[in-house]
């Protein structure tokens, strides 16, 4: 039988970690990090934690609930008498996301460095070959989306019968994602005896089975139920019409501080941040459309600073954390309420404030009060139009705009223009071709000539935008070099670029142009350094 222990947030926040049991090695890596004082779900849960009991840990997203499972497990493999050993971790930490993969990893690896701890992140879309050697030579504690994780231990890298601790953080969203048939088979992959932490923001959609399954007596702490508003959280609905949702949107992101942008489609992620880009607005996307390299790319421009608006899927509504969001945009308002919450969670953590948006058509009027009925807040609902003086009390603050970058409206076309035979430079063909590129955040338009075998020279222009490495200005670059050609085919290289950022700093860039013959384009691409403002 469960035991429950109600939680507030009005806990005693002068408990600490000390006080609490966490061991001295950890606080002071804690204290180095600016974190002092528990929060109401790490004081309330590190005790029973701490003594080895399963622990049900529910509440709403910005709660603490990472170092409330991140302290107990190292505390207890420190203390532990095993060793470790090749293909056999001593904890898991099952979560459903990459991005939630990789920000636990950065919570975690100062605390196991201090512990001579070895950790690793095991998750899709990257390769296997790097994980399989980590694992290999051993690791303390794995940080694992369910789905590569499985395929590990199907395969024979990783044997879980080692595991000593098990955590499952964000279990409902794992559920919303169809993971937990998968999740079952890991658990049972582990013995019986160890100690299990189950994290989530509700205990609907199978979770409770999960719970019921596989925690022994556990002991829930509770911040606050799923439905609870954050009370520094200020939420207003914009009634406007279709052809105005793109300039309200322009005006709001353009206002200084963070930006989260949401949309229900990768494409429609995809769509509006082209369109903020082109209107001036400085902006990286998130979404399963994009490798993992260039995910991971745009969140660290988000994290950084580099960039202050970042457009994004459900993906980034659970678990991510960014510090000082101040603005939470519904461009396009959610399909239910649990959504809503979630996202909207992504501002006012830990204590701050914060502002949520819906921007809301006449015809979604009816679902977005639905949807807020059932999220059990009560929004202001204005109508607006653009330059409304609302919006500048809603994001206050100068609006910066850069110049509206021309290659952003580029759609990327790998066929290109050209490539028609023709004498001239002493080669046999010559061609041009034309192509875009869109890769990782940044747009470009490239456009090249090539010679044939007679050495003809190949000179190549772009104009790029940088979306996720330069912190506030679009740039311009132009490049030229000599080409040489073979066989039927002529190939241009561009030597060097300048890039030149439009708030006044300047930069410098490398790139490279291609054109091939035979009808076929090439396209452009160039990555550049800005000082204006940022790196």
């Amino acid at each position: 039988m469960a035991v429950t222990r109600p939680l507030t947030p009005q806990a005693d926040t002068s408990t600490t970690f000390a006080g609490l049991g966490v061991p001295p090695i950890l606080t002071t890596v804690l204290a180095a990090n600016g974190i002092t004082v528990p929060t109401p779900i790490q004081a309330k849960s590190l005790p029973d934690t701490l003594a080895g009991r399963d622990v049900l840990g529910r509440g709403q997203t910005g709660s603490g609930k990472t170092y409330a499972f991140l302290l107990p497990l190292l505390t207890r493999l420190a203390a532990s008498k095993a060793t470790r050993q090749p293909g056999r971790p001593r904890a898991m930490i099952l979560v459903p996301t990459r991005e939630l993969a990789t920000q636990i990893e950065a919570s975690l690896a100062p605390l196991a460095d201090a512990l001579s701890l070895r950790t690793l992140t095991v998750f899709g879309g990257v390769g296997a070959k790097p994980q399989i050697t980590a694992l290999r030579r051993g690791v303390d504690i794995l940080v694992a989306c369910p789905g590569r994780l499985a395929d590990h231990v199907n395969e024979g890298y990783a044997d879980l019968s080692g595991v000593e601790i098990t955590v499952l953080d964000e279990a409902d969203h794992m559920a919303d994602l169809g993971f937990l048939p998968v999740v079952r088979r890991l658990m049972e992959a582990t013995p019986r005896t160890g100690q299990r932490l189950l994290f989530s923001a509700t205990l609907d959609g199978g979770v409770d089975v999960l719970a019921k399954q596989f925690l022994n007596k556990p002991v829930t702490h509770s911040v606050d139920s799923s439905l609870s508003p954050v009370a520094k959280m200020t939420h207003h609905v914009l009634q406007l019409r279709h052809e105005d949702r793109l300039p309200v949107l322009v005006d709001l992101a353009a206002a200084p501080g963070r930006t989260l942008v949401f949309t229900r489609t990768k494409h429609g992620a995809k769509k509006l941040t082209r369109q903020l880009v082109a209107s001036g607005v400085p902006a990286v996307e998130l979404h399963g459309n994009l490798a993992q390299n260039a995910r991971s790319r745009n969140l660290e421009a988000f994290s950084n600073g580099e960039t202050t608006t970042l457009v994004a899927t459900d993906i980034a509504a659970r678990g991510i954390h960014v510090d000082d969001v101040a603005l939470v945009i519904h461009a396009d308002p959610p399909v239910e309420h649990k959504a809503y919450l979630h996202r909207s969670g992504r501002t006012a953590r830990a204590g701050a404030a914060g502002i949520v948006i819906t921007l809301s058509t006449d015809d979604q009027a009816r679902e977005v009060r639905d949807l807020t009925r059932k999220a059990g807040v009560s929004p202001t609902t204005t109508t607006v139009r653009p330059g409304d003086p609302l919006l500048a009390k809603l994001a206050p603050g100068e609006r910066t705009f850069t110049a509206p970058p021309v290659a952003s409206l580029v759609e990327p076309d790998s066929r290109g223009g050209g490539g028609r035979r023709g004498g001239g430079g002493g080669g046999r063909r010559s061609g041009s071709g034309r192509g875009g590129a869109t890769t990782g955040g940044t747009t470009s338009a490239g456009r090249g000539s090539g010679g044939g075998r007679g050495g003809a020279a190949a000179s190549g222009r772009s104009t790029t935008v940088v979306n996720a490495r330069i912190a506030g200005a679009p740039s311009t670059g132009r490049s030229s070099g000599g080409g040489r050609g073979a066989g039927s085919s002529g190939r241009g290289a561009g030597a060097s670029t300048r890039a030149a950022g439009s708030s006044g700093g300047s930069g410098r860039g490398a790139g490279a142009a291609a054109a091939s013959t035979g009808g076929r384009g090439g396209a452009a691409a160039f990555s550049s350094r800005s000082r204006a403002g940022g790196r």
